[in-house]
């Protein structure tokens, strides 16, 4: 069964929009890591992590909402996944963020390598989706970095 050109691109909206929930995860859990963190290590947090995940999140929204505009298609978001209980460690926190932001990374490449999004994304759309996985392609090695170095 063949899509239309609207059902193709409402399937790359909501690809979009899995990934600002994955990644609004990640950032509430980089927030809630934050907060049991010391000052000088939560400064580091911020700059390394939270930083581009929030530049990603910000980018992921504005794209989708021009894309749903343009095509007149459903944006909707699912509700925010809450962080977790305060009893997780921040390692735990950004750990999980980092699955997170892996999703939606994965989300994402599966949009940009769909036929739909050849046929029917467009230009902008896919700069957006190739900026937001550079930005989300960062959260890995530093977070690495950054839980080697917790406690220390």
């Amino acid at each position: 069964m063949a899509f239309t050109g609207k059902e193709a691109r409402q399937e790359l909206a909501d690809a979009v929009g899995e990934a600002i929930h994955e990644i609004g995860f990640a950032l509430a859990s980089l927030g809630a890591a934050y907060e049991q963190l010391d000052e000088a290590t939560a400064d580091r947090l911020e700059e390394a992590l939270f930083a581009p995940v929030q530049r990603a999140l910000g980018r992921a929204k504005r794209a989708q909402a021009a894309f749903a505009e343009q095509h007149d298609l459903e944006s909707q978001l699912p509700e925010p996944r809450s962080a977790g209980p305060p009893s997780v460690r921040p390692k735990g926190h950004i750990e999980r963020a980092v699955e997170a932001v892996d999703f939606a990374d994965g989300a994402l490449a599966g949009a940009q390598d769909s036929p739909a999004m050849t046929e029917f994304g467009g230009v902008e759309l896919r700069a957006a989706l190739s900026e937001i996985r550079e930005l989300l392609g960062t959260v890995r090695p530093r977070a690495r970095e950054l839980v080697r170095t917790l406690g220390r």
